[in-house]
């Protein structure tokens, strides 16, 4: 069977289990996209960046925006009452149908997109890169996060897609970089893989294969007007409308706090468990507390978080950590400019992001997983390195949802998902010429098998034995416990990406 039906049946036969789920629990982001709507499609655009009416105010690129409004055109002949700007937190039937299922048909593109990543993947590598395209369009993160959370990251993620395959030959590499600008300026949060893809399109495209200082200059200009053209597109209108200070101060809001409401899996929230512990500690080691910061890196409100003990972090020494992190792999990709080291520099700038970032929400965890699932199945040494990564990133977006209904379905789902393709790739990966990282491998072993007691402890245990009280408990277990598992997966991926 050719690889373009099977990934096309499998999705048809998911789209059931997803309709399926268009009753389940729904977050604050469908009135988000609700709100997008209906004043993309109510308001003249000088005043899309400048409406408050609700508190979830457009803070995505212009053409996300334009997205809103293309399905807005639709959205009226479905429900015109989910198009009123003062209908705060509407959702009849038609609207939740009307909104689910845009989810489903733009995540066609993730579709096309992995199909052609089959497709023009070697001959020898079809069987791997089959599997983890399968592994994508199945993965319980894009399940969870759009289908009953609710976002458009499926669609998103393949057009990321799309541009990586298109960066595999010389001819592609123009599209890919404007396929690029337009995922920034629908989504900024790919800005993180913005220097992977500046240093490439540099040494790949621009400049000649034998000698950094042959200089092709039609490529040059080609690229830049691409990107003018697309940028202009973009944010031409709010540059000749003088509200480009407005536009960006919405789509970097600085003023929020270092940890998000529940702690991403990254550094800080190592780094805020570390400041918790010794807030108990104080006493005994004679440590100054800042009392008025004891509740602050619990709490989750959107604001500054203060460190009880520990030093407070500013935007600029995360911004500094992330640099520094990505630096090491830029200048390998620059001196060894190929799609293979292109993707893994692009994962590696995705993990500096999530890890040392400012503001991380867990759903960003997508930007690591879904580049190094392109590569989990090149190298056994990257899928020793990929493991820890699958459990931690599932597993730390389970408090995502946390209704009676929905619990089960995102274990049991994930649960399967990670036998499937965990046991399957261990089938497919070849063996590295270069020696297995022993330490890694039996680190992989003991972190998965502590996932299943902690899953039932967060999940059932705890209310047990505690009921309401210590709430905040099982989240700090489950982001403390995942942080492990993607910092360990993150100082593994390094060394295979440096010892090739």
């Amino acid at each position: 069977m050719s690889d373009y039906p099977t990934l096309l049946q499998t999705s048809v036969a998911t789209t059931a289990l997803k309709v399926l789920l268009w009753p389940a629990y729904k977050s604050t982001d469908f009135e988000v996209h609700r709100n997008w709507l209906a004043l993309t499609h109510s308001l003249p655009f000088q005043q899309w960046y400048y409406e408050n009416t609700s508190e979830w105010t457009l803070d995505y690129p212009p053409f996300f925006a334009y997205f809103e409004w293309t399905l807005s055109q639709a959205a009226k002949y479905i429900d015109p009452r989910m198009l009123e700007v003062a209908n705060l937190g509407y959702a009849s039937w038609n609207t939740i149908f009307f909104q689910r299922s845009t989810v489903i048909v733009t995540e066609f593109v993730l579709v096309f997109a992995l199909w052609l990543f089959v497709k023009s993947s070697p001959a020898k590598e079809k069987r791997q890169a089959h599997a983890a395209a399968l592994s994508i369009l199945l993965s319980p993160g894009l399940l969870i996060i759009d289908h009953i959370h609710f976002q458009y990251n499926g669609f998103l993620y393949g057009i990321l897609i799309l541009s990586i395959v298109l960066a595999r030959k010389k001819s592609g590499l123009l599209v890919s970089g404007l396929l690029f600008a337009a995922l920034l300026c629908l989504k900024h949060i790919y800005l993180y893989l913005a220097p992977a893809y500046f240093v490439y399109l540099l040494r790949a495209y621009c400049l000649g294969s034998k000698s950094i200082f042959d200089i092709q200059w039609l490529n040059c200009v080609k690229l830049g007007l691409g990107i003018g053209v697309v940028a202009g597109l973009a944010f031409g209108p709010f540059v000749y409308m003088g509200q480009m200070e407005q536009l960006l101060s919405r789509l970097f809001p600085f003023s929020r706090g270092l940890c998000h409401a529940y702690w991403a899996p990254n550094v800080w929230a190592l780094y805020s468990l570390c400041d918790r512990v010794l807030i108990y500690a104080a006493p005994y080691l004679k440590l100054a507390l800042n009392h008025e910061a004891v509740n602050s890196v619990t709490r989750g409100l959107v604001g500054d978080t203060a460190f009880a003990i520990l030093p407070n972090i500013t935007p600029r020494m995360t911004f500094i950590l992330t640099l520094a992190a990505q630096i090491p792999a830029l200048i390998k990709l620059f001196l060894h400019p190929t799609w293979h080291t292109f993707t893994s520099t692009l994962t590696l700038c995705a993990y500096a992001s999530f890890l040392f970032g400012w503001h991380v929400h867990e759903k960003a965890i997508l930007l690591v997983l879904i580049p190094f699932s392109l590569l989990a199945l090149t190298d056994r040494r990257y899928l020793g390195a990929f493991r820890p990564l699958a459990v931690a990133g599932h597993v730390s977006l389970f408090p995502l949802l946390f209704t009676v209904m929905e619990g089960p379905i995102k274990v049991v789902y994930t649960i399967i998902w990670l036998v499937v393709m965990l046991v399957g790739f261990d089938g497919l990966a070849p063996a590295s010429p270069r020696p297995r990282v022993f330490l890694l491998d039996r680190f992989t072993l003991l972190y998965i098998a502590v996932a299943i007691p902690l899953m039932l402890y967060c999940s059932l245990v705890h209310q047990l034995v505690f009921g309401a009280n210590y709430e905040f408990l099982p989240l700090m277990f489950v982001s403390t416990y995942s942080a492990i598992g993607v910092v360990g997966s993150w100082l593994g991926f390094l060394v295979v990406f440096f010892t090739s």
